[in-house]
């Protein structure tokens, strides 16, 4: 079984959390170092980087893609936006799933799978406050992007805060009792998060991530891209049609520093993290296309 590294983990997720002032749409400085360092990861591993551009309120923003197997028509995106709200170090959201997707490209390169799809890694910017919902948002010009230009796509996963996790009882919360009868109350699982018209995309990651067992995992199927559903950079790929799915820790219904300054470093699980890796690493390069 090929697993994630832990060390490299914690060195994505600690550059970018200390990146001066903090990388919110704002400061464009800032992003301009988050998105130089994914960039410059992808070109170490091996991968030809690309930037994917567009203007939000005068100002210029981008995506950084990096493509594996770029000959194959059908494609696997996973993505993770590196973008924080406000002022604050963006530990968990989204530091976390930036090293997850930077984790995956490093080991997909390193280890040079066999597929009969290719994948596009996309690093988004403005997923955050003021641009959350609107077509501003770097994943939803990825998407479009995609439909514009007909490409065949397999499906997408979301990085999406995979760092926080507790073994205390009753760490983990829920929107409603019935949905609480489902789920074990303790904070120490990843959750493989979609919609009804995706279950079958759904069910086949979660599959996979679970026969991997390197983490606990669960899996909700919401009705449709209601708010909990569609918290994140997924919501823009169900607006074309595509499978997606979000790979999340719960985000504030177990983790109290949600766009808080206390969201740091020293509160993330990286052995559990490197679990939720490893485990996306074994599906991604074992789905069904």
């Amino acid at each position: 079984m090929i697993k994630a590294k832990r060390e490299r983990l914690y060195k994505d997720v600690d550059f970018l959390c200390k990146i001066r002032p903090y990388r919110n749409y704002k400061n464009l400085d800032s992003l301009e170092k988050a998105s130089n360092y994914i960039s410059d990861e992808f070109t170490r591993f091996g991968f030809r980087p690309v930037e994917q551009k567009w203007e939000a309120e005068g100002n210029v923003y981008k995506n950084i893609l990096a493509s594996y197997l770029e000959e194959k028509e059908k494609r696997l995106i996973i993505g993770a936006h590196y973008d924080v709200n406000g002022d604050q170090e963006g530990a968990d959201d989204n530091a976390s799933a930036v090293a997850g997707l930077l984790e995956t490209a490093r080991l997909i390169w390193e280890n040079q799978p066999e597929l009969d799809y290719g994948i596009d890694f996309v690093a988004y910017n403005l997923e955050e406050l003021p641009f959350f919902k609107t077509e501003k948002m770097g994943s939803f010009i990825h998407a479009k992007s995609l439909h514009d230009s007909g490409v065949n796509v397999l499906g997408m996963i979301c990085y999406e805060m995979i760092g926080y996790f507790s073994d205390e009882p009753g760490s983990q919360k829920f929107p409603s009792e019935e949905v609480a009868r489902m789920y074990p109350d303790t904070g120490n699982y990843i959750v493989v998060v979609g919609i009804e018209k995706c279950r079958a995309f759904n069910t086949q990651v979660f599959g996979l991530m679970k026969e991997c067992g390197e983490i606990a995992v669960e899996r909700i199927d919401f009705p449709d891209a209601n708010e909990l559903a569609a918290r994140s950079d997924q919501r823009n790929y169900w607006k074309f049609n595509y499978d997606a799915v979000m790979i999340n820790d719960t985000s504030f219904m177990r983790n109290p520093n949600y766009h808080q300054v206390s969201d740091t470093i020293d509160t993330l699980d990286f052995d559990k993290m490197t679990g939720v890796v490893s485990s996306c690493y074994h599906a991604v390069t074992h789905l069904s296309s």
